[in-house]
């Protein structure tokens, strides 16, 4: 569905979706549960990442990854349009063998990017990340196999190498078309490019200067 009495619908803009302030929000939380495992508070580290289950968070994230049936606003931020010189949908014969980069190439995306989308520019978080924090903390840092069973903040900051130029469309693991995003961006975006869907290249801009670090000092 598209409103075409609005000018701007279609507009280039940077993101599907702003983000929404409790996300930021649950970052610094979790921020808060790191120093509180480093110095042995594990009691007030599990209340932290408690804290950060925010349910406005869960419904941000669904906006653009869950069904449309369930989010009938989601024509607001998934806006495709159809484009004549679009690359094609490949077979799976065609597409490049390897479906994602492997662990040096994941290693140069994060220097280059960081831990923040580079669309919509939230923190982010690894998987390696994550299972830690579920591991020490299963009943806190919950994830199940659907998504309403799953830590609405880790979920929403899952940290994913995005590729610009879509793999079914013929996107490689080259450093010029990997990124780094969230999974909403990511999976919002789906098989469609950056031009079908009216976003910003990110690779225009510079990448965000952020201090925030992924919390990866709990591996260390």
């Amino acid at each position: 569905m598209i409103d075409t009495e609005d000018a701007t619908f279609l507009a280039p803009r940077r993101c599907l979706r702003e983000p929404v302030d409790e996300i930021f929000i649950a970052a610094d939380l979790l921020t808060h549960a790191v120093d509180a495992h480093l110095a042995g508070e594990i009691r007030a580290a599990g209340e932290f990442i408690k804290r950060a289950d925010l349910p406005p968070i869960r419904v941000w994230t669904e906006s653009l990854w869950g069904s449309s049936k369930s989010n009938p606003e989601q024509w607001r931020y998934i806006r495709y349009r159809q484009l004549s010189d679009a690359p094609p949908l490949l077979g799976k014969g065609e597409r490049t063998p390897v479906r994602m980069p492997n662990a040096s190439e994941k290693k140069a995306v994060l220097r280059t990017y960081g831990y923040n989308c580079c669309f919509c520019g939230i923190p982010l978080v690894r998987s390696e990340v994550r299972k830690a924090f579920t591991r020490i903390y299963p009943e806190e840092a919950y994830w199940g196999g659907s998504n309403a069973s799953q830590h609405a903040a880790f979920q929403c900051m899952w940290l994913q190498y995005d590729h610009l130029l879509p793999h079914c469309r013929g996107g490689d693991n080259s450093l010029s078309n990997v990124v780094i995003t969230c999974a909403g961006c990511n999976y919002g975006r789906m098989q469609w490019t950056i031009d079908e869907l009216g976003l910003v290249d990110p690779r225009t801009r510079s990448p965000l200067s952020s201090v925030w670090d992924g919390l990866e000092r709990l591996l260390g």
